[in-house]
């Protein structure tokens, strides 16, 4: 690690004792009793939570995991959607409409494209130190050297800044050293048909890779109810399998801005066409 980053940690420390720890804990719940109580009341609000596809066919589920999260953290505020290019690339643009059908209004999303992992970093910051929003989704691709302990570090003291979540997607990235306050792995699952055949809920394999305040190394099986905003556990079936890969749909949204985004710092929302 570079001098210069070593002497920046430490001054984030600093910083951080100065101003101590919040006496009281913010959390926002899966709403599942099992794995709320795992987390010591669910995932801190404050803090920086990873998210990681089990391989490359589970990046959309894990997207799609992510967003759910947001939604949770969220309760109807807007959503900042940092996102680099290289991710639209591989992966493909988002959707209005395949995140309405997952619950999350697309007139309360903010997508801000950075071109780089520095650019997530800064646009993520800044948009972290604005209190009023309900959730940042932080989305740089592949394993970037910029995105190290001091970077989640800096991310982690923004978010208990002000009290927004950072969920940090990382798709094409195996796990490395963090700040992250809790590391998911997601895998899809099929959905299963409802009454006459209807489309399914959304279903996920979500792995608790690390829990800084706990035990990790626990799995759960759950289904997303858009409807109720909620998770619920999905009992295995003999056919459980998982799902196959698909292509992510084509999803493109108005409201995008180049990092860093002064706009999201300043709270002037840009309203979809």
């Amino acid at each position: 690690m570079a001098r210069e980053s070593l002497q920046a940690l430490r001054r984030d420390l600093a910083a951080l004792e100065r101003t101590g720890m919040p006496q009281a804990v913010d959390f926002f719940s899966f709403g599942l009793p099992d794995v709320d109580e795992a987390l010591g009341g669910g995932l801190v609000r404050g803090a920086l939570h990873e998210v990681y596809a089990h391989s490359l066919r589970d990046i959309v589920s894990a997207a799609g995991f992510a967003a759910t999260l947001a939604i949770r953290a969220a309760a109807h505020r807007p959503v900042v959607w940092v996102r680099q290019d290289f991710a639209e690339t591989e992966a493909g643009s988002l959707s209005p409409a395949g995140l309405a059908e997952l619950g999350l209004d697309p007139s309360q999303i903010i997508l801000v494209k950075a071109r780089d992992a520095l650019g997530v970093l800064r646009a993520s910051a800044e948009a972290l130190a604005c209190a009023p929003l309900g959730a940042v989704l932080v989305e740089p691709w592949g394993q970037p050297g910029v995105i190290d302990l001091v970077a989640t570090r800096r991310l982690s003291l923004a978010a208990a800044a002000t009290g927004v979540p950072a969920l940090m997607l990382r798709p094409a990235a195996a796990p490395l050293p963090s700040a992250a306050t809790t590391r998911w792995s997601v895998r899809a699952l099929q959905s299963r048909a409802l009454a006459a055949d209807a489309p399914g809920f959304p279903a996920f394999e979500m792995s608790l890779l690390r829990h800084r305040a706990g035990m990790a190394g626990r799995a759960w099986r759950v289904e997303w109810n858009r409807d109720a905003e909620c998770f619920r556990i999905r009992k295995r079936q003999i056919r459980d399998y998982p799902a196959l890969s698909r292509p992510l749909g084509s999803l493109s949204v108005d409201r995008s801005a180049a990092a860093p985004a002064p706009a999201v710092a300043s709270g002037e929302w840009r309203k979809s066409a």
